[in-house]
């Protein structure tokens, strides 16, 4: 009895790199897990670390982009979804670099990765 779907699992993260690489990466914790698919779905999966609190009313056959997770583990997500027998299918990143402060060479590193889970 368990609905097919595709339930899709995005973030933002960002580190600040120094001169050339030359100094460790400052890595800055995943601040929002965000989840994309059918509420129905997404509550089945995960429960009440759903946080609904932006779509609050929306029915269970229709979709939003709108959830995000209330804890900030990307493998947490990802056993949740295996747990419920949901396949990653497919992933993409985009990155982008800035300058830190115009003193310093610092950059930093700002990303948006997405993960595409699909259960038959």
């Amino acid at each position: 009895g368990r609905r097919a779907g595709f339930i899709t699992i995005g973030y933002r993260g960002s580190y600040t790199l120094g001169r050339d690489s030359q100094t460790d990466a400052k890595f800055r914790r995943v601040a929002r897990i965000m989840v994309c698919g059918k509420t129905s779905l997404a509550k089945e999966v995960f429960g009440d670390t759903l946080n609904e609190s932006r779509d609050p009313d929306r029915p269970p056959e229709r979709y939003t982009s709108r959830y995000y997770l209330k804890f900030t583990f990307l493998e947490q997500a990802f056993d949740k979804l295996a747990d419920a027998g949901f396949h990653m299918v497919a992933c993409n990143s985009t990155g982008t670099c800035a300058f830190a402060h115009e003193q310093t060479d610092d950059r930093i590193w700002t990303s948006y990765t997405e993960y595409v889970f699909y259960r038959e």
